[in-house]
């Protein structure tokens, strides 16, 4: 009877949990459905006092933009994501065997990176003119392919892993590179699913870098887009140089629900990819806690 009492209290704890951080998402749903002066005259509200979709309309209205954008978001985020985690684990794997001669050296030239870098100048003047990335999807993906934390965390993984299997392996006449493909790597699921839901997270909400290095508007992703939109709005309201008929047309431009409306549209795709990893993440968790 304690232990059915205690069970429906922790289900009612993360039921609670799960409301409270189901709410702001609900909220800016909600906000984006609101016409502006609504919000203006009655402020935010889970159940609209005016219903409008004025702010969908505006962030749909070049939809080949917003479609080319969402076909660059995609392409950076399959392919860095499927990148970076091939590099992480081929560089986490040799740092994780203590047999490997260069293993400590290795291993903390990959942590001082998380310490320090280079600043920003250099390294935009390495991919700028040394490396000529500039208006190319290389310059979204390269940077953030390989991240110092993303490969400590996989070593941590990879260091659970029995060292008798490989030592087995190595009997049977394996090879390293047998070894990793066939072995490691399928051990490494939870830990690479875990990895590469993160990994592309971070492809997808980019932004800075196509700031930085992008300014052909065929490579320009969708985070940035968005961004412009709103910040060409904002202008054509404000900017005294801009003409009469474009101030009047934005001058009543719905800034704060098209806000919330290129929210959902930037993050709509992501949160159905979520649930899928779910599983992945209580192995990544669980991993190595019990040991035959």
């Amino acid at each position: 009877m304690k232990l059915k009492f205690a069970d429906s209290i922790i289900n009612l704890y993360f039921i609670i949990v799960c409301f409270l951080i189901a709410m702001p998402f609900v909220l800016v749903v909600a906000i984006s459905l609101t016409s502006e002066n609504s919000l203006h005259d009655f402020g935010y509200q889970f159940i609209p006092k005016e219903w409008s979709l004025e702010a969908y309309r505006i962030v749909f209205e070049k939809p080949e933009s917003l479609l080319r954008g969402y076909g660059v978001t995609i392409t950076i985020t399959i392919v860095g994501t499927l990148l970076s985690l091939f590099m992480t684990a081929l560089i986490a794997y040799p740092i994780s065997r203590s047999d490997f001669r260069y293993q400590r050296p290795l291993t903390f030239y990959v942590f001082f990176t998380m310490l320090f870098n280079g600043g920003l100048i250099p390294f935009y003047i390495l991919m700028t003119q040394y490396l000529h990335l500039k208006n190319s999807l290389a310059a979204l993906i390269i940077p953030t392919v390989m991240s110092p934390f993303n490969i400590m965390i996989m070593k941590g993984f990879l260091d659970k892993i029995s060292k008798e299997i490989i030592e087995s392996a190595k009997v049977d006449g394996a090879k390293e590179y047998r070894i990793f493909f066939q072995i490691i790597l399928p051990l490494s699921t939870p830990a690479l699913a875990t990895l590469g839901l993160f990994i592309a997270f971070g492809y997808w909400n980019e932004w800075f870098y196509a700031l930085l290095f992008i300014d052909n508007d065929k490579y320009v992703p969708l985070q940035l887009l968005l961004v412009r939109i709103l910040s060409q709005a904002e202008f054509l309201a404000n900017s005294p140089m801009a003409e009469v008929a474009d101030k009047l047309k934005f001058a009543q431009f719905p800034t704060l629900t098209v806000r919330m409306a290129m929210a959902i549209v930037a993050s709509g795709p992501m949160l159905f990819i979520f649930p899928f990893f779910q599983k992945y993440f209580v192995k990544g968790l669980t991993v190595g806690s019990l040991k035959g």
